[in-house]
């Protein structure tokens, strides 16, 4: 011990031992596995349904036209700011216009009231540029963990995995809502309302995917969605929406966007989160476009809330990644800034959307020639890039090593890596599990 007036002399650290010896092992990310996987896999006739990313009918990725058009007007451009940093907030005029997207503040709708009403909506609206959908959703997730303080968050069941590790890393109890009906291959609508108006309190989030619900592909009818609207209103919930697919499920950007806008429309006290990605209605997945917008009550104080709202999220941006990236926020703003791109843009997601229902339709085909056991009928109701095709995990496993064919094990299966070639062969590949494993 250290004499009088002296520090103690402190136990020298153990070098035969890491600082992280003690870490729990971490279960590997299973969409990236399965894409890894499928990568170290030689067979000549591999299918890869794992990984949710959009691909042409001949298997390649697909540079979208219009955002390598936007690209070449940026590099002629040759601004000279372009490698500058953007404010905390990010891009302003590309959160204008990516809100204008989610919400449709210029629009006309028979309930939408007076002429001016559009740029009222827009002061109810707080937003900040994010890194993509996953950085808008933990943010959102950060926001009102420290604010709101909510008692847990409610998931679907089943839902996008990062949901729970988001809200967890937050420090938010997750809970979870029964989401789909396995047996009818359908939201569970009534399941969804007994266990939210049974166990959900007051303050409590509760996460909607917006449209085309990964990983099942069955969304809410606009008759379900206006139930569940008022439900939030009753129960003061809060709901937080995952929009990562507006404009590529249904080719049209309205129509995925019709659950946020009537929740902001015509039930006006709800306020809720609203995290949006550009990853797969731009095709911009490594370049990490997203916003996080903030819907508020009309009756709030605007411009004091609306204030301190934006001055807390740039505080969380800057003690975490200072700002999101520039370049595809900008071509995401060229894009949506200039009317014959924009119509370039719909152009293109209608290519997308319509790809994709071709090979459902294929898919299904297939499998009534084969007269495949069950009822595939899920696959033609579904919509967007996912489909829980219903193979129980010995049937994926078996799939795999018989056919070479990669999906999670859940059954989740991406469409867009169906084709023309490959989709005879995947049909045979599932008939012959369905009749062989149980």
């Amino acid at each position: 011990m250290g004499s009088l007036g002296e520090p103690p002399l402190l136990e020298p650290q153990d070098h035969s031992q890491s600082l992280f010896s003690s870490l729990a092992q971490t279960p590997p990310d299973e969409p990236f596995s399965v894409n890894e996987a499928y990568m170290l896999d030689a067979h000549p006739q591999k299918v890869n349904l794992g990984i949710g990313v959009y691909r042409t009918s001949s298997g390649s990725p697909w540079p979208l036209p219009v955002v390598e058009e936007a690209e070449r007007e940026l590099r002629e451009a040759r601004n000279i700011h372009r490698h500058e940093y953007l404010a905390i907030q990010g891009d302003r005029e590309f959160l204008r216009l990516a809100a204008d997207l989610v919400f449709g503040f210029g629009q006309r709708r028979p309930h939408a009231g007076p002429a001016n009403e559009g740029e009222k909506q827009q002061q109810r609206v707080v937003s900040i540029q994010t890194v993509s959908g996953t950085g808008a959703n933990r943010l959102g997730a950060e926001l009102l963990a420290r604010t709101v303080v909510p008692g847990c968050v409610w998931v679907p069941d089943p839902s996008w995995a990062n949901h729970q590790t988001i809200w967890n890393l937050a420090g938010v109890p997750v809970n979870t809502y029964p989401y789909y009906n396995a047996k009818t291959r359908t939201f569970d609508f009534d399941g969804t309302l007994q266990c939210l108006r049974g166990s959900a309190k007051a303050n409590d989030v509760v996460v909607f995917h917006a449209c085309a619900h990964n990983p099942t592909g069955a969304d809410p009818t606009q008759e379900q969605w206006a139930t569940l609207a008022q439900l939030c209103k009753q129960k003061r919930l809060i709901p937080f929406f995952d929009l990562a697919y507006q404009g590529f499920a249904s080719g049209d950007v309205d129509r995925d966007a019709w659950a946020i806008r009537h929740f902001f429309e015509l039930v006006p006290e709800l306020e809720f989160c609203v995290a949006q990605s550009f990853s797969k209605n731009f095709g911009l997945y490594g370049q990490r476009v997203g916003a996080l917008h903030v819907a508020l009550s009309p009756a709030t104080n605007m411009t004091g809330a609306s204030d301190r709202l934006l001055g807390c999220l740039c505080n969380l941006v800057r003690g975490d990644y200072s700002m999101a990236p520039r370049a595809g926020a900008e071509i995401v703003r060229t894009v949506l800034g200039n009317e014959l791109l924009r119509t370039k843009w719909v152009d293109d997601l209608t290519t997308m959307s319509e790809r994709i229902q071709r090979m459902r339709y294929a898919l299904y085909n297939e499998l009534m020639q084969l007269n495949t056991p069950g009822d595939w009928k899920h696959i033609v109701n579904q919509i967007g890039m996912f489909t829980y095709i219903g193979l129980s995990e010995t049937q994926v496993w078996s799939l795999r090593d018989r056919y070479h064919i990669y999906m999670l094990k859940s059954g989740r299966i991406s469409i867009s890596g169906l084709n023309e070639r490959n989709v005879g062969y995947v049909a045979k590949g599932i008939d012959d599990v369905v009749r062989t494993v149980k």
